[in-house]
């Protein structure tokens, strides 16, 4: 089990060395970032937690969110591999499952959305996220309830995400929806923001309204500009009818 653990530690430890350009050294990880600490508590806190020893555990956990300003609960199940940048206002909650080569910045919740009232019936049932492997997950970004985000996927900044996330897509905004953008998955791609072409659904929605409104404008211009003519044709046969019966009637006379 502790070389378990240990080889989970490596796997951090070798992440965040990846994975932050401001990362100098192996050294420097070890003893300076917060997220690596709030992860090594983890691994610990998460043995103690299997062991059934869950008083301790929620003890040392709550020592840790102290230090780091990250909480993470006990029972939350975290791959080999997990990078947490900058961290402090992360939050990860009790029934949340994480997947291998993970990345998640600062303030973003893995949440759940239950109400407080009746909590006795929400215990030992999945209540917060599952996240597939080599997911980035943006500053800010709030995943809540029982869900899944595929492996390969993106969370933009300060997304709010409440339903699936299928594999290999980006997904941002306030209710989070997707970017037809591609993702190289060899790629590191910070703060789950894809390169290239990012393609708004809305935005095309809107240009197709737009386009839909101008191509009625030239119809309508078009039907306006054929009365037009019909009506001065109408007026220059009245006038010309008017004055066939005024000349009919000068000979008349």
């Amino acid at each position: 089990m502790s070389k378990k653990i240990l080889k989970l530690v490596y796997s951090d430890l070798k992440a965040a060395k990846e994975r932050d350009p401001a990362a100098r050294s192996i050294l420097e990880v070890l003893f300076t970032y917060s997220g690596f600490h709030a992860l090594c508590f983890h691994r610990f806190c998460h043995l103690l937690w299997k062991l059934k020893i869950k008083f301790l555990a929620r003890f040392i956990s709550n020592l840790s969110r102290i230090l780091t300003s990250i909480e993470i609960h006990p029972a939350a199940s975290i791959d080999e591999g997990f990078f947490i940048d900058h961290g402090a206002g992360l939050v990860i909650g009790e029934t949340s499952t994480i997947g291998k080569n993970v990345t998640i910045y600062q303030q973003a919740t893995l949440g759940g959305i239950s109400p407080s009232i009746n909590s006795a019936s929400q215990r030992n049932i999945k209540r917060h996220p599952s996240i597939g492997d080599n997911v980035i997950i943006g500053s800010g970004a709030q995943i809540l309830g029982p869900i899944h985000i595929g492996k390969n996927s993106r969370i933009g900044a300060n997304a709010v995400v409440i339903r699936d996330v299928p594999d290999n897509m980006t997904y941002v905004g306030v209710p989070a929806r997707k970017l037809d953008s591609p993702i190289n998955k060899e790629s590191f791609e910070a703060y789950g923001i894809s390169k290239g072409k990012i393609d708004d659904p809305n935005k095309k929605s809107i240009l197709a309204l737009f386009n839909e409104l101008h191509l009625l404008n030239e119809k309508i211009s078009s039907l306006e500009s054929k009365i037009s003519k019909t009506s001065s044709k109408k007026n220059d046969f009245n006038l010309k009818l008017k004055k066939i019966k005024t000349t009919k009637k000068g000979e008349g006379l």
